[in-house]
């Protein structure tokens, strides 16, 4: 007789989410989405962003400040929602936590490399995260055949904050980063940066006038959502709906923490989380 697997005694605590701001919060809509009855607590180093411009030392040391004060909410997973993170001290956080880690970038390659049907992938990111090179490099981790094709798109981060997320101004800005690409034949796109979800539907309707084809538009976020689901599961920390009888199928909590809190909080928090953030638990904290 098969004695199905009991959850772990830690199936219960939240997940921990971090990023060097608030775009991250593009990663914890699509974990919410996907995992409903999961709880978050979300951490914004609003006060030291952007990472991109960062040493590699200093991005460690702002990421293990970042990941220690979420561990003392008793996370059972975190999960790196900052590109420059995941490219730059994913490995160190690995090793020194005693939980798993999950970061943006394998999800993201590795859904760009299975949408690929050509081995041509394009990746628009930051400067920094181009710089990296740890998109190509995730790539080949998972496939030899696939050829990486890196553009910066460093004005889409600010349009986006602004709230410039349609017209002819992020559409010239989206085409300009989109041509050299376009020219490469790419057969799919990577948006590697937590802020590019904003622009899914622009990006897709220019890469197809562009390309005079539909391609696969790969969103990051989603798939660190996907591969967060199967990874809660192999480790048995996923959270059983039926634990929480008393919540009446309500969703998991959200907690956020911010380094600083800017003027604009709620709206640009709110355009990143799909979401009103007023009721949710919004606390300022110091690292």
């Amino acid at each position: 007789m098969h004695v199905p697997d009991m959850p772990n005694a830690k199936s219960h605590a939240p997940i921990g989410v971090f990023d060097s701001g608030l775009g991250g919060l593009t990663v914890a809509h699509a974990i919410r989405a996907r995992l409903p009855h999961e709880d978050l607590v979300y951490l914004g180093d609003v006060a030291r962003v952007p990472y991109g411009t960062r040493s590699p030392q200093t991005v460690m040391n702002y990421a293990r400040a970042c990941a220690r004060k979420l561990c003392e909410h008793e996370i059972k997973l975190l999960v790196v929602a900052c590109n420059t993170v995941s490219a730059v001290a994913l490995d160190m956080l690995s090793v020194e936590l005693d939980l798993p880690v999950l970061g943006v970038i394998g999800p993201g390659a590795r859904a760009g490399a299975q949408a690929s049907t050509h081995g041509r992938l394009g990746v628009i990111a930051t400067a920094g995260t181009v710089l990296s090179g740890a998109y190509p490099r995730a790539v080949a981790s998972v496939s030899t055949r696939v050829e990486v094709f890196m553009e910066p798109a460093p004005l889409l981060v600010p349009l986006v904050e602004e709230g410039w997320i349609t017209g002819e101004v992020p559409r010239l800005a989206v085409r300009r980063y989109l041509e050299p690409l376009v020219a490469q034949r790419i057969d799919a796109l990577v948006l590697g940066c937590t802020h590019y979800p904003l622009l899914h539907e622009l990006i897709t309707s220019e890469l197809t006038t562009l390309r005079g084809q539909v391609l696969p538009v790969v969103d990051s976020a989603e798939a660190t959502a996907h591969d967060l689901e199967r990874l809660l599961r192999e480790r048995k920390l996923a959270r059983d709906a039926g634990m929480d009888r008393d919540r009446g199928g309500r969703k998991g909590s959200l907690r956020i923490l911010v380094t600083d809190m800017p003027g604009k909080f709620s709206e640009v928090a709110a355009r990143f989380l799909g979401e009103s953030v007023d009721g949710l638990d919004v606390t300022q904290i110091d690292l």
